[in-house]
């Protein structure tokens, strides 16, 4: 459990990353990214060749990191609002 949290850590700011792009360069619905980014995570932890984990430790990772990174996104998009008040 350590482990597959440990590389969802590392993956998740990737998948953020990632996640913003295909926003801007194809104007998805925002319904829609969620969705993405836990697809997006669960690819990123497939390619995770970096750890010794096994290949499901490494999906279930990348599943982890898709949601942590729409709620990293989340929190600094609410804490962006607060500043503004």
């Amino acid at each position: 459990m350590v482990e597959i949290l440990a590389i969802a850590t590392v993956i998740a700011p990737v998948t953020s990353g990632v996640v913003q792009a295909v926003k801007k360069a194809s104007g998805i619905d925002k319904r829609f990214l969620p969705l993405l980014a836990v697809i997006v995570g669960i690819f990123l932890g497939f390619a995770a060749f970096f750890t010794d984990a096994s290949l499901g430790e490494r999906i279930w990772a990348g599943g982890i990191s898709g949601l942590a990174s729409v709620g990293l996104f989340e929190l600094g998009k609410q804490t962006s609002k607060g500043d503004e008040k």
